[in-house]
């Protein structure tokens, strides 16, 4: 097997920079070596202006990244910077994709992702690489399996 290498950044909560390791390391055994541009604990800063922080910090990791993932999970709805990191990666033109966390649900969901998210599925390697590559482009409920339901979401297709 031919080891695809990829550029992402994974929004997501700090609370889970645990489950950044075990999601690339899903990848990698389909055949992807993952560099990950996300900001989470072992790249420490010490800035504390929030303009800071999204323009010098986290927009020039989102532009470097060929594809956008979001962690959901129980907390990720709550934050602003999750919200802000996905609105814009949709200015920038990014594929934006939805993987659940273990116990993630779609009360989890950010509102900028409900609005601009193009796929969100399950943890499952084929289904995440799929969603990536724009293969899978609905979204499938938290338990990884059935269509989800939501109100609010229409399939997205890209041009």
């Amino acid at each position: 097997m031919t080891e695809k290498t990829r550029n992402l950044f994974i929004s997501h909560v700090h609370e889970d920079d645990e489950k950044l390791q075990p999601l690339k390391d899903l990848l990698k055994t389909r055949g992807w070596n993952v560099r990950d541009g996300s900001i989470d604990s072992s790249k420490p800063n010490k800035a504390e202006n929030k303009d800071y922080i999204k323009y010098k910090i986290l927009a020039p990791h989102i532009d470097w990244a060929g594809a956008f993932i979001v962690l959901v999970s129980e907390e990720t709805h709550t934050s602003e910077y999750v919200e802000w990191e996905i609105e814009y990666a949709k200015k920038e033109g990014k594929r934006i994709v939805g993987v659940y966390a273990q116990g993630g649900k779609e009360s989890d969901l950010p509102d900028a992702f409900k609005k601009y998210g193009e796929a969100l599925v399950g943890w499952q390697g084929d289904q995440v690489i799929g969603a990536i590559e724009g293969d899978i482009n609905n979204w499938k409920a938290s338990d990884g399996e059935s269509p989800y339901g939501g109100g609010w979401h229409v399939d997205r297709y890209g041009c």
